[in-house]
């Protein structure tokens, strides 16, 4: 009816299923693997990134930049694995990630405006710790363009929650 709000019972609530909620540490195993969606990286991406990080080499910033070795719209490697983050903070990690506890990476190929990224995940190693029914999550993630050749990887342990 016009004017009611429906009230969900706190009981209730607590007993519906979160949407994008992320995985607990007990939900994993090793060897496990996620795929990402894929995401084309437009302009605005690449100049919104570099005027809030500040990484205005001329690469990035000048469209016909004489000195690139490489032609095209190049786009920073830490753009690229920051959009493969969104995609695992969304729907692996949302409300039980915990903490980035390190992380390597290294770059294969280029990334420039106008491709399609998508990433592989792989769980490595999973190890609780000793105290509040948490644990480290190591993974290795490949990220790969539309091409389907890999453009940047990395490595990095997380700590996630329990149950």
């Amino acid at each position: 009816m016009a004017g009611q709000e429906k009230k969900v019972a706190g009981s209730d609530e607590q007993q519906l299923a979160k949407l994008g909620q992320g995985y607990y540490w007990q939900d994993l195993k090793v060897g496990q693997k996620f795929r990402t969606y894929r995401r084309t990286i437009t302009e605005t991406d690449l100049v919104s990134f570099i005027n809030v990080t500040g990484m205005l080499e001329a690469i990035f910033i000048d469209a016909n930049y004489e000195g690139a070795a490489i032609p095209g719209r190049l786009v920073p490697a830490a753009l690229t694995y920051s959009l493969i983050e969104g995609f695992v903070l969304q729907s692996m990690i949302q409300g039980t990630g915990l903490a980035m506890l390190e992380m390597a990476q290294k770059i294969h190929g280029p990334v420039k405006v106008g491709d399609s990224i998508w990433a592989v995940v792989e769980v490595t190693e999973l190890r609780p710790t000793s105290k509040n029914n948490r644990a480290i999550i190591a993974s290795q993630t490949e990220i790969f363009n539309q091409d389907n050749e890999l453009v940047l990887s990395y490595t990095c342990k997380r700590m996630l929650a329990g149950r």
